[in-house]
């Protein structure tokens, strides 16, 4: 989304592919030294290359696992599968096909080293991690950019199930952070019989793109009065010094070669990042410290104040180079998910630009129209039909404001929590002892695991584990 983020209906066709891997899960080791190879001891890795369309990029080792980057041969139009094809990249965890496996979705590009997301932990499962179409390299060639919405998405997930779900048979989950949290969402509504159930975290939900009184409402109230002046004062300084901080951008622009073709202006990028700053502040400095940490704006010198701007916000955000990686969120933000829009008066008449659309954000040769039925419909799916849904909020976390609320009554087995004192990295394990070992247990439920403990099924791992969520997101949703 923005580094903040600032973030058709169509009928559901379930296109899948038929694999040939076989109809029932078996070992998937290789053969002890001196036993001879049969049917039912293929190894996973021959038993993944053995789907049509995948291929291998590498395999890496961890402990315990098996990691295989792959590619997969997606259509770049569902609808008419024979207007040509393009890889899309993926990763597989693997630890056992007798495990129940998650299905991990970031909305942007997919790390192509082993890392396990917080649900994998909790069902010691095998995990399948899947990058966003139009995110490089999983990008057609040519790109139809009108290809890249929300149905067809979801499709490239429904179709890469099905391939897999003959070597991985137990239940599968579906989880993501952000536009993460979006995009499992966003594939329960079009696919709703794939998965045993949805983990959804901080997914902003922005019903109508226009109306973001509830953002104004949470930076109005957010921490303490005394936190939220700091930061505005800081943020208002920066605009006061527009133009030494704008020869310092200059100059940082110069030596380390960046351009501002698509945002038009160095001017606009300043501002861009000026107008990020609270936003960025509350979604991911930690609450029990960073308030103490703000300058104090009236005695910075100006190179201090450019340094803590760049240190929360990032003076390259709006760069080309910064653009660049994300055209495809910006592009989904103006045409289909939505941009939040936040009035910060404390700014007065300083602003020249506003907070500027994702058309601002987006090469001008990509045409964009934004289709205002698209996400009226998710939240209108959600809260009426969804099932076994979870939903994971940060409590000073700008993006909860607009969140989903999913159909109530257990009947529909769905949860909405919120972590005290969390931004937008919240997730189960920050929730209070209660509410985390409810989740802990509908997780593993849903899993089809029973676990009356409430705690993760996998010993935690430094390595695999770690949750930094700003650095893989780049302060995006």
């Amino acid at each position: 989304m923005r580094k903040v983020l600032r973030w058709v209906v169509s009928l559901v066709v379930l296109i899948g592919t038929v694999s040939t891997a076989g109809a029932t899960a078996a070992a998937e080791e290789p053969p002890a030294a001196g036993e001879p190879a049969t049917a039912g001891t293929a190894d996973i890795k021959d038993r993944l290359l053995a789907i049509p369309g995948m291929s291998l990029i590498e395999e890496k080792p961890y402990p315990g696992y098996r990691f295989f980057v792959l590619n997969y041969t997606q259509p770049v139009d569902h609808r008419r599968p024979s207007q040509g094809t393009f890889k899309q990249r993926l990763t597989v965890l693997h630890k056992d096909t007798s495990r129940p496996t998650v299905y991990y979705t970031s909305g942007y590009s997919v790390s192509t080293n082993p890392g396990r997301r917080e649900p994998t932990q909790i069902v010691d499962g095998n995990q399948v991690s899947m990058e966003y179409r139009f995110f490089t390299p999983s990008r057609p060639e040519p790109a139809d950019w009108s290809k890249l919405d929300i149905w067809q998405a979801a499709t490239d997930q429904h179709r890469l199930y099905r391939a897999l779900k003959p070597v991985y048979g137990k239940k599968w989950l579906a989880t993501g952070i952000s536009k993460g949290g979006m995009t499992a969402t966003y594939y329960e509504r079009f696919y709703p019989r794939d998965m045993a159930g949805i983990v959804s975290y901080v997914a902003p939900n922005d019903v109508v793109d226009k109306e973001d009184s509830a953002y104004d409402a949470f930076f109005a109230g957010v921490g303490t009065k005394e936190c939220r002046a700091r930061i505005q004062a800081v943020q208002r300084e920066a605009m006061v010094r527009r133009e030494p901080l704008s020869r310092k951008l200059a100059a940082y622009a110069e030596a380390e070669g960046h351009t501002f073709g698509t945002i038009g202006t160095l001017d606009k990028a300043f501002e861009a990042v000026v107008m990020d700053l609270v936003w960025g502040f509350w979604q991911y400095q930690p609450a029990a410290t960073a308030c103490g940490t703000i300058p104090d704006a009236a005695t910075m010198t100006d190179q201090a104040l450019f340094d803590y701007v760049d240190s929360v916000g990032g003076w390259s955000s709006y760069t080309d180079k910064g653009l660049a990686p994300y055209t495809p969120y910006y592009y989904q933000a103006g045409t289909q998910l939505g941009a939040p829009t936040i009035r910060q008066p404390w700014l007065g008449d300083l602003s020249r630009y506003g907070y500027q659309p994702p058309r601002n954000f987006v090469p001008r040769e990509l045409p964009m129209r934004f289709d205002p039925r698209a996400m009226r419909d998710i939240d209108t799916w959600v809260r009426h039909h969804a099932h076994r849904m979870m939903y994971v909020y940060g409590e000073y976390d700008p993006y909860g404001a607009e969140r989903f609320r999913p159909a109530r009554g257990a009947e529909h087995d769905s949860h909405v929590f919120t972590a005290p004192g969390a931004n937008h990295g919240a997730n189960v394990s920050q929730l209070v002892p209660d509410e985390k070992a409810k989740a802990t247990r509908r997780i593993q439920a849903w899993a089809g695991i029973a676990s009356p403990s409430g705690k993760p099924l996998a010993p935690y791992d430094a390595k695999l584990d770690r949750r930094d969520v700003k650095k893989e997101q780049t302060l995006r949703p």
